[in-house]
């Protein structure tokens, strides 16, 4: 049984593999995970348990059902007298893995807001008794499972200590913290990692059809996550924030007190994205810091926009907009401490308007 935990990290780079184990359209920037799995089958070293830590959107599910279709693989599998490390993507395994429908592959599901113990008993440590049906493994993929109560925990604890030989249970959560420390204690942890923004926007490009300027911004704003790029980038929704965004800094700077109002409306409009709202205030300004200290356009994001830029850069001062800076961190502070939101906008956008109206 191979115990302890066991961080992996790598360079961020595209994703380029020999055979089938992962096509690059699938899953960017994780190569040092498919890695370590595939070496994991090509020396017979497989774990009972693994965790899969990152983002929504960063590709954990691809990951995990990739490496369990590997596992299973009919042709390239682990019975074979070298095992490649791969799938081969054609033979029935292969098939039913990619539909959900391979029978010793186990999604644990649950209906409440958190995993409970019933379903850790009911879908994990009930079942795991039972012999494969007709693979050599019997793998067990539990999606968000940062969700999973410290009793579901316990009780999944007991199944990871003494597991039966063809069990795999794999982990999928964006907060590894959340888990028990004898948990973690005992599985592989596999951390995705950010991916260039230049391979983001070349992917939002060439696959998508996403024009240069749009595709950078949503690179950008996506953090390294591809999936959060594709949304982005192919969402009307963001487009609109955006266009919210430059045309409420237009109107401040140049129009009178009755645009605050209108302008608090149109925010409120994005509640539900209002961390995206910041992070495009942020990134305008800074964009505003940067061409005043260098006069160069090649980095910045709001490129389209340069003259804007440009007579911002000239009117306001580095006070001017470090407090604009400042006073971004604090209404973002604000909104996440549950304050009256209207009011915390209305505040934050009379401080910029005070900042950029010469």
């Amino acid at each position: 049984m191979f115990y302890g935990m066991i961080t992996i990290g790598d360079e961020n780079e595209s994703v380029e593999y020999k055979g089938n184990v992962m096509e690059e359209k699938k899953v960017l920037g994780q190569q040092h995970i498919v890695r370590h799995f595939e070496n994991a089958i090509k020396m017979g070293k497989i774990s009972h348990a693994y965790i899969i830590n990152g983002e929504a959107g960063s590709g954990r599910m691809r990951l995990a059902m990739d490496f369990a279709k590997a596992l299973q693989c009919v042709e390239n599998g682990v019975d074979k007298e070298q095992p490649r490390g791969t799938f081969c993507n054609e033979c029935k395994s292969c098939r039913q893995t990619e539909s959900k429908n391979q029978p010793d592959i186990i999604y644990v599901t649950y209906e409440k807001t958190g995993i409970g113990v019933d379903e850790i008993r009911t879908q994990i440590n009930n079942d795991i008794d039972i012999k494969p049906y007709c693979s050599r493994y019997k793998v067990y993929i539990v999606p968000e499972s940062e969700k999973m109560t410290v009793a579901a925990q316990n009780a999944l604890l007991k199944t990871i200590e003494e597991p039966p030989e063809y069990a795999v249970i794999i982990l999928i959560t964006s907060n590894a913290d959340s888990f028990l420390p004898t948990i973690l204690s005992r599985c592989v942890l596999l951390n995705m990692k950010p991916v260039k923004e230049e391979i983001i926007q070349n992917r939002l490009m060439s696959e998508y059809g996403v024009g240069s300027y749009d595709a950078k911004v949503a690179a950008i704003f996506s953090g390294g996550n591809p999936g959060k790029a594709v949304r982005l980038a192919t969402s009307e929704d963001f487009q609109d924030l955006k266009q919210c965004v430059v045309g409420t800094l237009f109107s401040l700077k140049t129009g009178g007190m009755d645009l605050v109002n209108v302008k608090i409306k149109e925010a409120s409009e994005f509640k539900k994205n209002i961390e995206e709202y910041f992070s495009l205030m942020r990134s305008w300004f800074r964009d505003v810091l940067m061409y005043k200290a260098t006069k160069r356009e090649d980095s910045l994001i709001f490129q389209e926009d340069i003259r804007g830029i440009e007579e911002m850069a000239e009117d306001c001062s580095f006070f001017d907009l470090d407090i604009i800076l400042k006073s971004i961190t604090q209404a973002e502070n604000r909104v996440r401490t549950n304050v009256n939101f209207d009011l915390t906008i209305e505040v934050f956008l009379l401080a910029v308007k005070e900042r950029i109206q010469k």
